[in-house]
């Protein structure tokens, strides 16, 4: 075990690797962000921040000399960071795993090579993938390989030939070719695994989507006991063969009453801020106890819960991003009972960045999400495209 006062290491400083500084502080570590940007929400919170490129071998190896472990907040951290990290301390979850979640085309092939419930999917890298890929795939959605998240590089096609048009618009980018599945909802699960392949899942939650970003996140999920249970199986079934250690987000389509896997987060996830307010544990205290191998928490919700993003749109007048930004009424939310604010110390405002958000918790689920809804409204979001 790393016991405290030790120093855990941390790459990438959004908002998730705030919630681990915090948590890691909270149990008595001290924490090393290693963030490009001076103004990362992580790094204001960290004990130090090493303002650095993640390919900068100079901070790498102050961050091997200074830290016990290290982790991730951001999926996109290259493999070959992680590698490098991982000659000198404890890198969790490995290289391996976060180089099969930050590829599309890799994620797909894992599901597929190990018989875990996908959509029908084909591998776009050039121009003949598209000719010859099955009419049956339309409509679909065309997605990059690499560097997309929420909603970013992707195209909605009818045809062969918006598929095409797309591609070129992705400047010829790898990618992958998804059908488009009639959805029932969407769920997620957070679950931790530790070294020695203890796993504690989080139950359900069920998302909601505001283009192509998380909206809103009900938890537990109001599906049937069966359907839950399989989207846990699921998602342990995939951390064991990713031989994955840490916090990991596995999100679900279901369609017609059955699961298909959507995509994989080497990290925690959006959808399991709720945990933080929620739950015995919460996602972030998982991977502080994950990384520094001590026994895992219990994952156990103590009251329904409903969390909401807070978008950058909502720091100008009308949403409109030419405005003069100014602050929302934080009032609205705090009069709510049962309402928790979390806001991210992010510099500056933009159009679908993720601010912060709320999370409302009560004795049931139809009550808090009434509340959720109605603060939501009161603070300014607008349902023009759910």
């Amino acid at each position: 075990m790393i016991l405290p006062p030790a120093t855990l290491g941390m790459l990438g400083g959004g908002q998730l690797g705030r919630f681990f500084v915090s948590a890691a502080h909270e149990m008595g570590y001290a924490v090393w962000v290693l963030d490009p940007d001076p103004n990362s929400p992580a790094g204001r919170l960290a004990d130090e921040h090493l303002v650095a490129a993640y390919d900068d071998y100079v901070a790498l190896d102050r961050m091997a000399a200074g830290c016990a472990a290290v982790t991730t907040e951001f999926e996109n951290v290259p493999a070959e960071t992680l590698e490098y990290l991982a000659k000198f301390i404890p890198v969790r979850p490995s290289a391996k795993a976060v180089a099969i979640c930050q590829n599309r085309i890799a994620e797909k092939t894992f599901l597929r090579d190990h018989g875990i419930p996908h959509g029908p999917f084909a591998v776009i890298r050039g121009d003949d993938d598209i000719a010859a890929a099955d009419e049956a795939l339309f409509p679909a959605v065309l997605k990059v390989a690499r560097f997309g998240y929420d909603g970013k590089g992707q195209a909605r096609v009818a045809s062969r030939e918006e598929a095409l048009h797309a591609f070129h618009g992705f400047n010829g980018e790898p990618c992958v070719l998804e059908k488009m599945l009639s959805l029932d909802c969407e769920v997620s699960v957070v679950l931790a695994r530790d070294a020695a392949g203890q796993i504690r899942a989080f139950a359900p939650g069920e998302n909601r989507h505001r283009k192509g970003i998380l909206d809103v996140t009900i938890a537990p999920a109001r599906v049937d006991a069966a359907l839950s249970r399989q989207a846990g199986e699921v998602a342990e079934r995939i951390a064991v063969e990713l031989g994955y250690v840490g916090t990991l987000g596995v999100e679900f389509f279901v369609s017609g009453g059955a699961l298909f896997v959507n995509e994989m987060a080497p990290r925690p996830h959006n959808s399991g801020h709720h945990t933080i307010d929620a739950c015995v544990t919460s996602q972030y205290e998982q991977q502080v106890r994950a990384l520094t191998e001590l026994p895992l928490g219990e994952p156990r919700m103590h009251s329904p819960a409903v969390m909401v993003n807070l978008l950058g749109e909502l720091w100008f007048e009308g949403g409109d991003h030419h405005t003069h930004q100014r602050e929302p009424d934080w009032s609205v939310l705090h009069r709510e009972p049962g309402t928790r604010l979390h806001l991210y110390g992010k510099h500056h405002a933009r159009q679908g960045r993720k601010m912060g958000h709320f999370t409302v918790i009560g004795e049931s689920i139809d009550a808090v999400l009434e509340i959720a809804l109605r603060a939501r409204a009161a603070v300014g979001i607008v349902d023009d495209d759910h």
